[in-house]
């Protein structure tokens, strides 16, 4: 049985300080670092789908579960630091953070109970980690292969309630039984997570929708899924990279039609998929992925539809929760802001 995990009290008050006070995007984060989003513009996308004049409508985004995965603000967390960043993201009106590691490189050395702290401090809830799945050339590498004890250890000291890898299951190769063996990883890993209160999860690339190279009528990512327990084993689907695949793999090894419809994956076992990436991108037939990625908001992939269809699932306000990402922002805290006051801006009539 899984330990049920308590609410943190410092973090409950800290949000609820939030929700008395507001959260205030623009101006603050302007005069903090300089950023040229506190325009009317700006002010408008923030509006929009608020307040009065709306009707029988909702967020699309159940509220208290936007997130960002902080890849995207790695540069800022190098050079600024976590607390600045946070600070940030707090004005941004993000609730939740995804780590991608630990550290702040020229940023100065910082603790794992310091960054939590930090979290806390500024109502970010952190909801999972991105940890490399395998280095078998360093016995040393902090991977949940090399050294599972550890990274367990410090995701439960910071909190988390999943802790995961968006490393995709090549450990062994591209066959089906290599992605068996892969599987049995997984599981071993989720039970793990398990008997210390969280969740482990894999987050796709495109790749992982790509087929076996001995079976090549065989998805891969459908013999991670029948492999693993779906009690132990729990996905974080990217939508970008998702429909990526589904441009890329649309037809078999051997070059049979396969229609790919990420949605259904997720519609056909809504519990299994706590966590998602927003990622948007523009239409590009002559690209690989048959997108180019782009701030969300900016592209074709409609990400809204898929978010209103998995809302109306079973708990799915509740279970689901949304991190918003950029691989390569040209602005990255711009970033992290346009996609929140877009994000938040979104409607849809209320069930």
């Amino acid at each position: 049985m899984s330990r049920k995990k308590s609410v943190d009290p410092e973090l409950a008050a800290t949000l609820s300080r939030r929700n008395m006070l507001g959260v205030a995007a623009g101006t603050g984060a302007a005069a903090i670092l300089g950023l040229s989003a506190a325009t009317p513009a700006a002010a408008a996308e923030r509006g929009r789908g608020h307040g009065h004049g709306h009707g029988k409508t909702e967020p699309v985004l159940t509220p208290g579960h936007l997130g960002i995965q902080l890849y995207s603000l790695r540069d800022k967390v190098n050079s600024l630091g976590f607390a600045k960043v946070f600070e940030e993201l707090e004005r941004f009106g993000y609730d939740e953070i995804e780590y991608a590691g630990y550290t702040q490189g020229n940023a100065g050395a910082i603790t794992i109970p310091q960054l939590r702290k930090l979290a806390r401090d500024h109502g970010l809830r952190p909801i999972g980690s991105h940890v490399n799945y395998a280095d078998d050339n360093n016995p040393d590498a902090y991977s949940f292969a090399q050294n599972l004890e550890k990274v367990l250890d410090d995701a439960q000291a910071l909190g988390l309630d999943h802790i995961g890898t968006a490393s995709g299951p090549f450990r062994y190769g591209n066959t089906v039984d290599a992605w068996k063996r892969a599987a049995a990883d997984f599981n071993a890993y989720g039970a793990a997570a398990r008997k210390r209160g969280m969740k482990f999860y894999q987050h796709n690339h495109a790749e992982e929708f790509s087929f076996a190279s001995d079976q090549p009528g065989v998805r891969l990512y459908d013999v991670l899924l029948a492999e693993t327990d779906p009690k132990l084993v729990y996905l974080e689907m990217d939508i970008y990279w998702a429909f990526a695949a589904k441009h890329r793999f649309s037809k078999t090894g051997d070059g049979r039609p396969a229609p790919l419809d990420p949605l259904k994956y997720v519609l056909k076992q809504p519990d299994r998929y706590p966590l998602f990436h927003v990622k948007d991108g523009v239409k590009n037939e002559e690209a690989r992925d048959g997108y180019d990625m782009v701030d969300v908001g900016d592209g074709d992939i409609d990400y809204k539809k898929f978010i209103s269809a998995v809302n109306k699932t079973h708990n799915g306000r509740k279970d689901h929760h949304w991190q918003a990402e950029h691989d390569n922002p040209v602005d990255s805290l711009l970033f992290a802001q346009k996609s929140a006051d877009h994000l938040h801006s979104l409607r849809e009539k209320r069930c």
